[in-house]
């Protein structure tokens, strides 16, 4: 029993890595998120990522040399639309992934591989100052300005999910996500910061019959992105994220994170209406948590 105890305190990590949907929930690149865009706007699209690396522990562990790799093939829908006289957007994205877990326990190997569905996630955003909600023509004629927007991003506990494993899929918790985002255009640049919170439910049936509660998980992001032409950008990545330590029946795990990740982006137009977004980002520093080396390509398309 005093292996499974520690196992399980070594491989929470292993629960949040795989729980999340859009390639974990705080290690998210998101340039030009809050970018302005015309009322009436539908956008829908897949993404597909692939996600590969190492997961560090505490010294002490039992649980060593432990490598995860996750595909992930996720379709998305998002509408843009008016209120109170401000653009607003909401988007519906729905990950799939085959995902494979390797360690040593106590010196012996083990894998574990899941696939099935992930969390569903929903986000609702609106601009504050800045990207007043204008039709297609009116839009298009306005000059780059400043913007500065909310948003509240909810991960659904509809995910795979078995609470006689360990490691899976789904989180089976409701965890929201609100942020702040500021946009400044400089000529053909534009300089992105985001800040946000993660903020988590109680998980009342993890493993073993036990309470699982995680403290909020803070996140940063700044981009520089440089406009070449409409849906043709290019854009350097950064996020930090701190905080988001467990516990079990109340005993702390030890497993506060104090991680880093850089990354690139380009968006490049494929046809009418249609582009294609290519993205790279690996960990820049680690103290507990994934550090995973991510290369991924989404496709959309945009109607009125």
């Amino acid at each position: 029993m005093k292996m499974h105890l520690l196992t399980a305190r070594s491989l929470f990590l292993l629960a949040l890595i795989l729980g999340a949907a859009g390639m974990v929930q705080a290690q998210q690149l998101e340039p030009r998120a809050y970018s302005p865009a015309p009322v009436g706007l539908n956008i829908a699209g897949l993404a597909a990522y692939y996600a590969t690396g190492n997961v560090v522990t505490d010294v002490a562990s039992p649980v060593q040399n432990i490598h995860a790799r996750v595909d992930m093939m996720m379709p998305f829908y998002g509408r843009t639309f008016g209120l109170l006289g401000r653009q607003a957007s909401v988007t519906v994205a729905t990950p799939v992934a085959d995902a494979e877990v390797t360690g040593d326990v106590f010196d012996v190997g083990r894998a574990i591989e899941r696939t099935g569905m992930m969390d569903p996630q929903l986000r609702f955003a609106m601009n504050l100052i800045g990207g007043p909600a204008l039709q297609a023509e009116e839009f298009f004629k306005r000059a780059p300005e400043t913007t500065f927007g909310a948003s509240v991003l909810v991960n659904v506990p509809l995910g795979q999910y078995d609470r006689a494993k360990l490691i899976n899929l789904g989180t089976n918790r409701w965890a929201i996500k609100p942020e702040l985002g500021f946009s400044h255009p400089v000529g053909s640049w534009v300089l992105e910061v985001y800040a946000g919170v993660w903020l988590f439910e109680a998980n009342d049936e993890f493993f073993g019959g036990k309470v699982r509660r995680q403290d909020p998980l803070q996140s940063y992001q700044a981009h520089i992105v440089y406009q070449l032409r409409q849906h043709l950008w290019l854009a350097l990545d950064y996020t930090y994220f701190s905080g988001g330590e467990s516990t079990l029946n109340g005993v702390p795990q030890h497993d506060r994170q104090n991680n880093s990740r850089g990354g690139a982006t380009v968006s490049i137009p494929v046809g009418k209406g249609q582009s294609l977004k290519l993205a790279w980002a690996r960990g820049v520093s680690t103290r507990i948590g994934s550090d995973f080396d991510t290369i991924g390509a989404a496709w959309q398309m945009a109607w009125f």
